[in-house]
């Protein structure tokens, strides 16, 4: 089937209006321009001749039933259709509370958006002539109820059936926590790993014996495309945090069969009074940015002295918002050399070491 199609993906907008929002000094994301960035997005979008729009989770800032009331509202108002899962600022509780929805509360907000049974909290829908969207939801709480990214057994039995169903149709698959690691040795890394599926090897499988080529996550707020054996992870960055960042994607398919999905991403740049919002937004970052790189150093694999960690940290003040840019050469010369090849390892790299700037602008080529 020849497959043309054009949407875009917007991820982590962690909407918050003005008398919900939280005063965190150490938040790296600016919800105080959640509102009018989305709106300034939806200007643009609106002009483009949507198919969709995926919103991969981390709607609102924390699960406020204020904030989801609003942001359903906006959706319902927009000419294409919408679809979305929750994030793990979504649904932070597993239970209701004075200040967040539940987890099963969820699907009741958005039951225009892909939940057509409220009472579960995955779905799938055919979303274009030959398209099929799977949503998952990856929050699960343990039994002391601390929040994790995993997809329970019903969701996973749930899942293979859905995909010894589909036929002749590609499949698109939403979730918030990401799949393939987008930083090096993510899933094992006391820093990274948290933004990780846990049981992603067992969702990899699924996908890969179905022939599944594309996924889209959020929840780290960088701008980078990851692939595993024939599977592209894109996960998109905050609209609420450094480079604000949101994409505008196109299925083509050429006179030979082939499939190509093309990836263009776009910023926002200014709101009412955030006038350079980049600059703003970077500094931001860089000035909380110390107690995180201090972590990151004298944890594994560097595992530096708190006294050497601090040391090297002002160098690193701007690491996380180059992360979170994507496409970006990493080199520190005055580092030591184990830690100096330890930060080249976040460059935009393929496996044989040459640069490969894909993170923003790519054709990607899906295998059949």
């Amino acid at each position: 089937m020849s497959l043309n199609a054009r949407f875009a993906v917007i991820s982590d907008l962690h909407i918050a209006l003005p008398q919900t929002i939280w005063d965190i000094p150490t938040r790296f994301h600016l919800v105080e321009i959640s509102i009018p960035a989305l709106e300034l997005v939806f200007n643009h979008l609106e002009r483009l001749d949507l198919d969709f729009l995926l919103l991969p989770g981390d709607l609102t800032q924390h699960g406020e039933s204020t904030n989801h009331d609003w942001l359903q509202r906006r959706l319902s108002q927009l000419p294409y259709p919408v679809y979305v899962v929750p994030g793990n600022h979504d649904v932070p509780t597993l239970l209701p509370n004075e200040r967040s929805i539940g987890l099963k509360d969820f699907p009741h907000y958005y039951r225009q958006f892909g939940y057509d049974n409220p009472d579960q909290l995955y779905y799938t829908r055919k979303i274009f002539p030959g398209v099929q969207l799977i949503g998952l939801n990856s929050n699960q709480f343990d039994q002391t109820g601390k929040q994790r990214g995993c997809l329970d057994a019903p969701q996973l039995a749930w899942l293979e059936d859905v995909l010894a169903q589909t036929k002749d149709k590609l499949i698109v698959v939403m979730v918030h926590h990401n799949v393939i690691e987008h930083l090096p040795d993510q899933a094992k890394h006391p820093l990274g790993r948290r933004y990780m599926l846990d049981n992603a090897p067992t969702l990899l499988n699924l996908l890969k014996a179905a022939g599944v080529n594309l996924i889209f996550t959020g929840h780290l707020h960088v701008q980078d495309i990851a692939y595993h054996q024939g599977i592209y992870d894109i996960t998109t960055g905050s609209l609420v945090s450094y480079p604000h960042p949101y994409r505008v994607l196109e299925l083509r398919t050429d006179n030979l069969g082939n499939r190509w999905l093309q990836i263009e991403s776009h910023h926002i740049t200014s709101v009412p009074g955030w006038e350079n919002l980049p600059e703003i937004s970077r500094k931001w970052m860089g000035d909380r940015s110390h107690p995180f790189m201090v972590k990151l150093l004298t944890a594994p694999p560097l595992c530096l002295p708190q006294h050497d960690a601090d040391k090297l940290a002002p160098s690193l003040r701007n690491f996380w918002a180059d992360i979170a840019v994507g496409d970006t050469y990493f080199d520190f010369p005055d580092f030591p050399p184990p830690v100096r090849r330890y930060f080249q390892t976040f460059s935009a790299m393929d496996s044989n070491g040459k640069p490969a700037f894909i993170d923003n602008h790519a054709t990607l080529l899906l295998e059949s």
